[in-house]
């Protein structure tokens, strides 16, 4: 039956001259599909994709009709334009958001340690339990000033966001991120790990205001709208 087919898609082809093109798969970045010229064999052989070996004679003919009038692949291209337009409608969607939102929590996970007194000292900043690997998220848009080892967390990242208030995150396994690099809110920037002087694999979220001093990280994330409800020791 492909045989047939093949030989039969051919000849109509080659009797019909007529032009025939077909649309590249999606683009990874933000091209549109080019369309690329494809020989009558090339043709021939992408017939058992589309109808299959099993289907009888009677379903052969109106596809061959629609190719040999290059209807199919009009359809198809269509069909690739559309997909594309949707994806690039979703970016443009996540990019807005992306603005509009001032902050998110940097991870997800369950609350081990609080911010304040910890065992005879002041612990500075949030330990979120997870397992390594969890996506570690940028709390805010900003520009990384610090990526790579650390004393005492082993790996971390920071950030310095627009109003100058920086953002630390440590323990980390893996940083994805470069010093001086721009990110956006809720672009990921590391793992969750277990580096350093660490009783386990969590992310150590510090916040500092724009003079320095550490603060809150809860306060500073409900400063930017964000919900911290869910953020309570367990």
């Amino acid at each position: 039956m492909k045989t047939t087919l093949a030989v039969a898609l051919g000849a109509a082809l080659a009797a019909t001259g007529t032009g025939f093109a077909q649309a590249s798969a999606l683009p990874d970045g933000d091209d549109a599909p080019t369309v690329q010229p494809l020989a009558p064999q090339q043709f021939a052989e992408m017939l058992p994709d589309v109808l299959p070996p099993e289907a009888g004679a009677a379903a052969a003919a109106p596809l061959l009709d629609q190719l040999a009038k290059g209807r199919w692949l009009a359809d198809r291209r269509a069909e690739l334009e559309a997909q594309w337009a949707a994806a690039e409608a979703q970016r443009a969607a996540d990019a807005e958001r992306a603005l509009t939102s001032l902050a998110v929590t940097p991870v997800s996970g369950t609350l081990t340690s609080d911010f304040g007194p910890r065992w005879g000292t002041t612990h500075t900043g949030l330990d979120i339990a997870n397992e390594i690997g969890t996506p570690v998220y940028a709390a805010a848009s900003g520009v990384v000033i610090d990526s790579g080892p650390a004393s005492g967390f082993g790996l971390w990242v920071r950030l310095q966001h627009e109003d100058g208030s920086i953002t630390t995150y440590g323990h980390i396994d893996r940083t994805l991120v470069s010093v001086g690099q721009q990110v956006l809110v809720g672009e990921q920037i590391a793992t969750v790990g277990n580096r350093g002087q660490s009783t386990g694999p969590h992310l150590h979220f510090e916040t500092a205001d724009a003079s320095g001093q550490k603060v809150d990280p809860k306060a500073w994330l409900r400063e930017r709208g964000v919900d911290t409800t869910d953020l309570s020791v367990v």
